[in-house]
């Protein structure tokens, strides 16, 4: 077969082997992601010369042609990428890697790929270079016997070699993309880097860093195994595990990278399964299980981990297919009760999402046609493709003027999130005339995709409606985050709460400096409703609680969000910036949404403010208002008129808090007298 791979080692005594080591691996990966990142521009290290003729290895790319690895004196360089086609980071740095390929390609550096992953078939690979036009030739490493010979242990890795067999680069490709990172540039651009140095007769300045990418799913010799004898198998255990936490999103046409329904894809990913599992990565649930018990949790029990630790130090058996469990049955696109009774697109036409670098968040404002009001018993967001839909949020824009309750928060979308059905006789008012907006992050995958998110709704009479659902909303806007700064708190609060309502869910939100985020239900930390101790803005959670609280047993309703604007910080755009409250996500913001249930006929009853009015209180709070104020005009008021109508408004105020927050009485205009209003709310 014109694939296969022939391996043609000279004979020569077997004590003489490459002397590139494998990488120590000296974490495991992500445990703690913002100190790892520090260490990754590791300091230089010796040439390390390769005995070519003892273990030069010949072999056939997947398009038949042959290949030397690393190559002959007649190349300059030769630079090994170890890809996976599957691997997300492989998939995302090959659009980069044949671009350098082409660009140094008349100075004698040739690009070769080298594909050892065991769970990656012939089709798989070609798959993979077809679709991401990959200029180079790449290899099947069959038995990863190259992979062995240079120490690979992830993809992407890559490995420079010069014309004289010295090892002279090894490592990550840059720094722009690691697991649950993706910076909008690289900071250093390592492969370049060392490439220019030593096509200029320079030692290389960092001769050596650590990849960050998949483990590669290689097929040991079983004399190096050390199998723990157990009974745990595949088909029998870990199926059953995989099934009940993880292959919602690992299976074909889902935003995981990888199925976890068949026994070889599994066994190649194993390692890389374990690693995400122990540092918390995955399952994606950030919530502390200690406090506040929740409907939707992907916590993964001690138990189940263990089981899949036990499996790898057991060898990874099959076992008997019999014992297998039945596939779970999911539920293809609306996961509904019913049909939904109105479908709405963000638009027309598709969203084109390129293949590579980053994408801005995308917001699309559709008019759904509501000539009445609408009670909307249910809404699902679902993508048009899953693999590079993030997360989605629709927020609802009233007609300035309407009477609306609450913030504009209607439904979202996160990979793996279960749809949460409002109990019997609840319904939230989408009033007359409203549009819908959709707040799109996207994820390119290595190919060029297309779009459509919709959303479906379920309506039903007013009459049928026992309880009103509205989002309530605790912010802070008047934040400044020093430079540096590894553990600056926001705090927050429901300034007046409903008195007869019940809190249904909490989703925070914070950007890329968020670090955690605490909310309480008493004016001292002895009620923690949700500790979130590592927030991940990749991760946009709604958290349902399994029974809702009421309000009014409550003390306050506040939050703590912590920020870290440190070079610890691996999601950091630049921890030299003064960081304030802004729409981007190189600015922040400290938000939290409430989803809350109100009996019909008790929102017109007073609302209860939360906090004490001492006289010091008094004073304290009306400093607050005054600078409250000062901040709002000097920012919003672009002509300095003393009015602020809604063009000077920023996109933040339009779509979180609507206009018609400061515009009280729906003229259009915001006067200072109506700022003042909504400043004595915030705070009471």
């Amino acid at each position: 077969m014109p694939w296969s791979t022939n391996i043609e080692k000279s004979k020569q005594p077997q004590s003489t082997v490459l002397n590139v080591r494998p990488i120590a691996l000296f974490i495991t990966q992500i445990v703690h992601m913002k100190c790892l990142v520090t260490l990754l521009l590791a300091c230089c290290v010796s040439v390390t010369a390769i005995n070519a003729a003892d273990y030069q290895i010949k072999t056939r790319s997947i398009d038949g042609k042959p290949v030397i690895v690393p190559g002959d004196s007649a190349v300059t360089l030769s630079v090994v990428c170890f890809l996976g086609a599957e691997c997300p980071m492989a998939r995302s740095y090959a659009v980069r890697l044949s671009q350098m390929a082409e660009e140094f390609e008349l100075q004698g550096v040739r690009f070769i790929g080298v594909n050892s992953n065991r769970q990656d078939s012939i089709a798989d690979i070609r798959e993979y270079a077809d679709s991401l036009s990959v200029s180079f030739p790449v290899v099947h490493d069959r038995n990863n016997i190259i992979a062995d010979n240079y120490g690979a242990v992830r993809t992407p890795e890559v490995f420079v070699v010069d014309s004289k067999m010295q090892l002279r680069y090894q490592g990550r490709i840059d720094d722009q993309y690691a697991p649950g990172i993706v910076r909008t540039t690289a900071t250093r651009q390592d492969l370049r880097i060392a490439i220019t140095e030593v096509l200029a007769e320079q030692t290389v300045t960092v001769a050596k860093t650590t990849a960050l990418g998949c483990i590669i799913g290689k097929i040991s010799p079983q004399a190096d195994r050390k199998v723990v004898e157990n009974d745990i198998t595949f088909n029998q255990h870990v199926s059953r595990v995989l099934q009940k936490h993880c292959v919602e999103c690992h299976r074909n046409g889902e935003i995981g990278p990888f199925s976890m329904d068949n026994y070889g894809e599994v066994a190649g990913w194993s390692e890389t399964i374990i690693e995400t599992i122990n540092n918390g990565r995955m399952p994606p649930w950030h919530a502390d299980s200690n406090h506040g018990d929740f409907a939707n949790s992907r916590h993964m029990p001690e138990v189940d981990k263990q089981i899949i630790r036990d499996w790898i130090a057991g060898g990874l058996k099959e076992g008997d297919s019999s014992l297998s469990p039945t596939p779970a049955e999911y539920i293809e696109g609306w996961q509904l009760d019913k049909q939904p009774d109105q479908i709405v697109e963000m638009r027309e036409r598709p969203y084109v999402v390129p293949r590579s670098g980053t994408v801005e968040y995308q917001y699309f404002v559709v008019d759904p046609g509501f000539t009445e009001d609408k009670w909307i018993t249910a809404a699902q967001v679902i993508p048009g493709d899953r693999s590079i839909v993030h997360h989605a949020i629709v927020f609802v824009r009233p007609p300035d003027g309407s009477e609306f309750r609450g913030v504009s928060w209607l439904s979202a979308y996160v990979p793996g999130q279960r749809m949460i059905s409002l109990p019997s006789g609840r319904a939230r008012k989408i009033p007359a005339g409203s549009k819908l907006v959709f707040q799109m992050h996207y994820t390119p995958n290595g190919t060029e995709a297309e779009d459509i998110t919709s959303i479906g709704l379920q309506f039903c009479r007013e009459e049928e409606v026992t309880h009103e659902i509205y989002t309530l909303i605790a912010l802070n806007q008047e934040f400044e985050i020093p430079p540096n700064a590894s553990s600056h708190i926001v705090k927050a609060r429901v300034p007046k709460l409903p008195p007869h309502v019940e809190l249904l869910a909490v989703t925070p939100h914070m950007h890329y400096r968020g670090k955690s985020f605490r909310l309480f239900g008493a004016e001292d930390d002895s009620q923690t409703l949700l500790n979130v101790p590592e927030y991940d803005f990749n991760w946009q959670h709604t958290y349902f609680l399994t029974e809702p609280i009421p309000v009014a047993n409550l003390g306050a309703l506040r939050f703590e969000a912590t920020f870290d604007n440190s070079s610890e910080n691996p999601f950091n755009p630049d921890p030299r910036e003064w960081v304030t409250w802004g729409d981007q996500t190189w600015e922040e913001m400290a938000v939290a949404f409430f989803v809350v249930s109100e009996p019909r006929g008790k929102s017109k009853l007073a609302t209860r403010s939360i906090t004490h009015q001492t006289p010091a209180v008094k004073t304290s709070r009306q400093r607050k208002i005054d600078a409250y104020v000062d901040r709002v005009f000097e920012k919003m008021d672009a002509n300095g008129d003393g009015r602020i109508t809604q063009a000077e408004a920023p996109i933040v105020v339009r779509r979180f808090t609507e206009f018609s927050t400061y515009d009280l009485n729906g003229d259009d205009v915001a006067t200072k007298a109506e700022v003042v209003r909504v400043a004595e709310d915030i705070f009471p």
